[in-house]
């Protein structure tokens, strides 16, 4: 077993309806925080009421684009919402307590390493895309957000802005993100990556 199936196999042996039913929480809760409606945040989202509405009752799981599109409305990094459906922050963070995170439409796996903490301005996530896995995001939740993407395993092509990079096993890609960026495994193999997020 080569280390991407070994993490692959790691990252199913998670259990995804914890987290699922936790994050739907949270996202009412960051909705009513707001004095948001339902129809308000479909307007900041593009994602439509009845579909919001069922993602905070946990009857069907948000996609990457999905999820990015609320962290955006939420003023909060992928990151940094993951960490608030865990229970603590500790500054040990061993494997098996990693939050791991799929959209399984989309081929998209989201291990969160080094998840956001008090006091720290880093935080390190790690990926897993299947061969074809596309993914798009319209604009970034933080804009000018610093990070830096390690390629560990495969080709991994990052498009910013209308530029695309094509990373190789062992690349780095560091950049300050502005604007719409896009995720894509052109195959063969799956694609695992480290990405470094520097928060302001």
């Amino acid at each position: 077993m080569n280390e991407t199936e070994a993490w692959t196999a790691a990252a199913q042996s998670s259990d995804p309806e914890q987290v699922e039913d936790r994050l739907a929480g949270r996202l009412a809760a960051l909705r009513v925080e707001r004095g948001w409606s339902l129809d308000e945040l479909a307007r900041r989202t593009g994602i439509s009421r009845s579909t919001l509405s069922r993602l905070e009752r946990a009857e069907i799981s948000p996609t990457a684009a999905m999820l990015g599109k609320l962290c955006t409305a939420y003023g909060r990094t992928m990151s940094q919402l993951l960490a608030e459906v865990e229970s603590e922050s500790p500054q040990l963070v061993r494997a098996s307590q990693q939050l791991v995170w799929r959209d399984g439409p989309s081929g998209f796996t989201r291990r969160s390493v080094s998840p956001p903490h008090p006091g720290l301005r880093g935080e390190v996530m790690e990926g897993l895309l299947q061969p074809g896995a596309d993914i798009s995001y319209d604009r970034p939740p933080v804009p000018g957000q610093e990070q830096h993407i390690w390629v560990l395993a495969g080709v991994l092509e990052i498009t910013l802005d209308g530029d695309v990079h094509e990373l190789q096993t062992g690349d780095v890609l560091r950049f300050r993100l502005w604007g719409r960026s896009r995720f894509r495994n052109p195959g063969p193999n799956p694609v695992r990556y480290t990405v470094l997020v520097v928060l302001q």
